[in-house]
């Protein structure tokens, strides 16, 4: 891949002068794993050997239009024998010191066959796809009853991942308690599950729709997290780096801007030329089954908000901000006002007040920010 090659230093690497970044990368990033140092220069799965054996069989690949401005100019990878490493190359005793003989232009291939011969492979990905999907603390148990038999499926696959996916969505596992309500949302899952749950309406006029999308999309980034740029080449540290692991997207600074966030989606909105756009509240409640019942809901809303049930005294507290020290009637009579007087702007307003401070109440919650 061209641009892999130029942001891992590929391009550079040639046989007078062997770039060990790709290889190092390839190893520890995409296929075995680093695991812990057991030696030195020894990573469990690979050593400083393989990576340094795996630099020459990656030389000579160029990128033809690298530093172009033409932006009508595709890149183009491109080989070349002169700035490739010859002779064979052998790895060390992880891939049973295998030699692998100078192939030109096909070296990598024979390179990956070797590489994917390990069952570490396997077992490196469906590990990152429970840390991502699931959680991050694989116990003994999840170890030998689901990272084990999924990696052995990787590998029955011939490495489509497909079915690691669906097997691992529609095992009981996947939906145990335990697993519920255990990962705190990065930042983009953290923005769309505003839009989802709150039933945003995305603008009908297309310049407005991309405006608003460069907004969100910049909220994202304030948050931590932009489409499709990880920090590095390891991705999102909230994905690999122990102990923190997700909780690396929340600090006093995010959690701040979180609450910012929110509130612009239901306060005010957000203001493009002569037109807002904002969450309509009223709609919110009545995807409830008995909007005028306060009990049932603040009930189903937090159904809908938190992704695990919240205990009594928490739902009295919100029925407090709801209607605070009255009797459930007067919401219900108030909602009742508003279904026989849509028209009314100040009863609506009232109306949409009460809405607004439950929704925030709800949205403030700490399990709210949890997936």
């Amino acid at each position: 891949d061209a641009h892999m090659l130029k942001y891992l230093n590929g391009a550079e690497n040639v046989k007078a002068e062997p770039n060990e970044n790709y290889a190092r990368e390839l190893l520890e990033l995409f296929t075995v794993g680093k695991g812990p140092l057991i030696g030195p220069g020894d990573y469990t799965n690979y050593t400083e050997q393989d990576v340094q054996q795996g630099a020459k069989i990656l030389t000579g690949w160029r990128v033809k239009g690298r530093n172009s401005t033409d932006p009508n100019q595709p890149l183009e990878v491109l080989f070349d024998p002169a700035k490739h490493s010859p002779g064979s190359k052998t790895l060390d005793y992880h891939f049973n010191q295998t030699t692998i003989n100078e192939n030109g232009a096909d070296e990598y291939k024979d390179f990956i066959d070797v590489i994917f011969q390990q069952s570490a492979v396997a077992h490196f990905i469906v590990t990152k796809i429970y840390r991502f999907f699931v959680y991050y603390d694989i116990t003994p148990v999840v170890e030998q009853n689901i990272i084990q038999p999924l990696a052995q499926l990787l590998i029955d696959s011939d490495y489509e991942i497909k079915p690691v996916l669906e097997t691992l969505f529609k095992s009981e596992h996947f939906f145990d308690g335990p697993t519920r309500g255990c990962l705190i949302k990065h930042p983009i899952d953290f923005i769309e599950s505003l839009f989802k749950q709150l039933n945003w309406q995305q603008p009908t006029d297309l310049a407005d729709k991309y405006i608003l999308n460069k907004k969100i999309a910049n909220f994202q980034i304030s948050l931590g997290m932009q489409y499709f740029k990880p920090p590095s080449v390891a991705g999102w540290k909230a994905y690999y780096q122990a102990p923190t692991f997700h909780r690396i997207w929340v600090n006093p600074t995010t959690y701040q801007k979180r609450n910012a966030v929110k509130d612009i989606f239901i306060g005010n909105g957000i203001k493009i030329g002569a037109n807002r756009y904002k969450v309509d509240l009223i709609s919110i409640v009545q995807l409830t089954s008995s909007p005028s019942d306060p009990v049932m809901l603040i009930d189903e809303l937090t159904k809908l908000f938190l992704p695990l049930p919240v205990n009594d005294s928490l739902k009295q507290f919100l029925k407090t901000v709801l209607i605070p020290g009255l009797p459930d009637f007067e919401w219900t009579m108030e909602y009742d006002n508003y279904l026989a007087n849509p028209t009314d702007d100040n009863i609506k307003m009232s109306l949409e007040s009460k809405i607004r401070n439950l929704l925030k109440a709800i949205l403030e919650l700490p399990e709210f920010q949890l997936s």
